[in-house]
């Protein structure tokens, strides 16, 4: 039998052309970037822009003003005849009371038609309904309660040329059965009590600002009222207050500035409020804002939210996380001097030769900042203890005062370099430093956005 034939496997040889060895680059290069990406550390620049800060400014106070309230002479049911938030004269009507309440049941046998609206009446409503819904807030739900009755309340009192109409046909009879209340006092009529009537900034408590602790009792038409029984109050002074909690330290800038600009959230009307400090006996600080107009377009309001307009700092606006405090050595001005081949500022150490004999070395410097007499030099070529020669006299200083600088590293030339700062103002976030000062930052400046991230003479690869 013959023997069988051996077969061998042939093996291919590897085919090398220029797209894979291009290809095998590529992949080695991104690779190796890659590893650099996530080994080398990261610097991120900042570009500096100019801009302005405010702090918040926005506070919700308590409303101060000359209130009276006024009480029933008769028992019976109640309709308000003057119109909340207008103001009243001495001896005007301000309400009925119906004895037997037969003036409400001829108001409810009244046709629809004849207690139409007009339509500014409409549009007092419309006003109401929108100023709740834009202040309505989900934990205050009792607010909704207050709308109710503040819109059956105003529905009635818009009526009133109705009433005026029933109380007539009812006292044509034998024996008249209603009875007017008319003002005591000119003023604005509210129909409203909340206990806050006499507040004044000396009984003023933080409680006082616990508005789920507040209740403010509606007077509605239609209601029986007992005699002795508040019915409405009259505001009887335009001059009028709020009072906001603050800290010491923002109470004192605005005793400074004595008089604050002030805006209305509610309808963004702004007013000048003169400032009055106090501190209570429980070491709680207030301010209060007095106010000589626009106390009727907020009568019904207690709690009423504004902001203060105070003077905004402008300046070169950059990042906390840019700051960096940073030591120096202090020299008098005397003892700086021009030198080298490039005719740098620098000082000239003392220093000695081989056969020990004194000499001066002329060491390049850099100023970061001056006072009227001294200049704030690098450490980096100085250290304590040497010995400053003053030009062109044999007077000598000697290297020991430090002082530190606040600054930001400026990356422009692509190292960080230290450049100091004036801080005008200065929030959690940002701080608004003064632009152009001579050793510091310039608009459109790049300067390192973490500080804690590089050296100073550190290059910088982005």
């Amino acid at each position: 039998m013959a023997a069988r034939p051996k077969i061998t496997k042939y093996r291919k040889p590897i085919n090398l052309n220029i797209g894979m060895i291009i290809f095998a680059i590529i992949f080695v290069y991104i690779i190796i970037c890659v590893f650099m990406f996530f080994t080398q550390k990261h610097v991120v620049p900042y570009e500096v822009k100019a801009g302005s800060l405010s702090s918040n400014n926005i506070y919700r106070g308590i409303a101060l003003r000359d209130e009276t309230i006024v009480t029933a002479e008769q028992a019976g049911y109640i309709s308000y005849l003057a119109r909340e938030g207008v103001r009243t004269g001495v001896g005007n009507p301000v309400y009925a009371v119906d004895q037997l309440g037969e003036l409400s049941e001829y108001l409810s046998n009244q046709e629809p038609g004849e207690n139409m609206l007009s339509t500014s009446d409409l549009a007092e409503l419309k006003t109401e309904i929108l100023s709740f819904v834009n202040d309505f807030d989900e934990t205050s739900f009792s607010s909704v309660y207050d709308f109710k009755y503040n819109v059956q309340g105003t529905v009635l009192k818009l009526a009133n040329q109705n009433i005026l109409q029933g109380i007539n046909e009812i006292n044509s009879s034998d024996a008249e059965q209603i009875y007017f209340g008319s003002s005591p006092m000119s003023g604005i009529v509210v129909y409203s009590v909340d206990g806050y009537e006499e507040l004044t900034l000396e009984h003023i408590t933080s409680a006082l600002f616990e508005e789920k602790d507040y209740a403010k009792t509606q007077l509605i038409s239609n209601n029986l009222v007992g005699s002795g029984d508040p019915v409405y109050k009259v505001s009887t002074n335009e001059n009028w207050s709020i009072v906001i909690q603050t800290d010491a330290e923002k109470a004192q800038e605005l005793t400074e500035a004595e008089y604050v600009k002030v805006k209305f959230l509610k309808n963004q009307y702004m007013s000048w409020g003169k400032v009055t400090p106090f501190t209570n006996e429980a070491g709680e600080t207030f301010v209060e804002l007095g106010f000589t107009n626009s106390m009727i377009t907020f009568c019904m309001d207690r709690f009423i939210d504004i902001e203060l307009i105070v003077e905004e700092e402008t300046g070169l606006k950059i990042p906390n996380s840019s700051i960096v405090e940073k030591e120096f050595f202090i020299v008098p001005q005397d003892y700086i001097t021009r030198g080298g081949v490039n005719n740098v500022q620098g000082v000239l150490r003392e220093s000695f030769t081989e056969e020990g004999e004194q000499t001066a070395e002329f060491i390049e410097t850099t100023i970061y900042h001056e006072t009227d007499t001294e200049y704030y030099l690098d450490d980096m070529m100085l250290r304590i203890g040497d010995y400053l020669i003053k030009p062109d006299s044999t007077e000598k200083y000697t290297i020991s005062k430090r002082g530190s600088l606040i600054g930001v590293y400026n990356v422009n030339k692509g190292y960080a370099d230290f450049k100091q700062i004036n801080i005008l103002y200065q929030n959690d976030e940002y701080a608004i430093v003064r632009s152009n000062t001579q050793y510091g930052l310039s608009v459109y400046d790049y300067i390192v956005l973490d500080a804690s991230t590089v050296n100073e003479n550190e290059l910088i690869y982005e």
